[in-house]
């Protein structure tokens, strides 16, 4: 299965925006010290994802970001799908050319794996994760270290990397 970097700081970055949402707009460079993700490709990350509704930008003194409808109301797959990755589990990006040019014996298999999962986050809205106590519990640990300065520069660089 692959779902790339992309995929998933999507989804990391707007949990964070969820969890954090109550006291107003979040910054980018919040969620960046939080969950080690660089700056800059949170903001080609959020590009995407305001374009496809699902966050709003606030401009100025206390700006940021807040998503553009309730918890409820969005889900892991849509946020997949809006900064365009996809769920594959084919060896051939689903393009059906896997055996030397031609459809593979268990091509539709895995194809159908894909529609599963893709079906399996359609199902999970950032409520339900925000809900999830081990979610809150690392998003408590998170902001303590990022309060205390815990998570430096090196360890963004690191986790990045890693």
């Amino acid at each position: 299965m692959r779902l790339t970097t992309k995929g998933r700081y999507a989804v990391t970055a707007m949990l964070d925006l969820a969890l954090h949402s109550d006291h107003g707009p979040v910054s980018l460079s919040d969620i960046s010290n939080r969950q080690g993700i660089s700056l800059s490709y949170l903001e080609q990350l959020f590009s995407k994802l305001r374009k496809q509704a699902l966050v709003s930008s606030v401009r100025g003194p206390g700006g940021g970001y807040r998503l553009s409808r309730a918890n409820d109301e969005i889900f892991v797959a849509q946020i997949v799908d809006a900064v365009n990755e996809s769920v594959d589990a084919t060896g051939c990006k689903g393009r059906s050319d896997c055996q030397s040019g031609t459809t593979c014996l268990t091509h539709h298999l895995w194809c159908d794996l894909s529609d599963q999962i893709h079906d399996f986050l359609s199902q999970i809205s950032l409520e339900q994760l925000v809900r999830r106590e081990d979610v809150r519990q690392v998003a408590m640990r998170q902001d303590r270290e990022s309060r205390s300065g815990h998570l430096d520069s090196d360890k963004i660089s690191a986790a990045i990397v890693g």
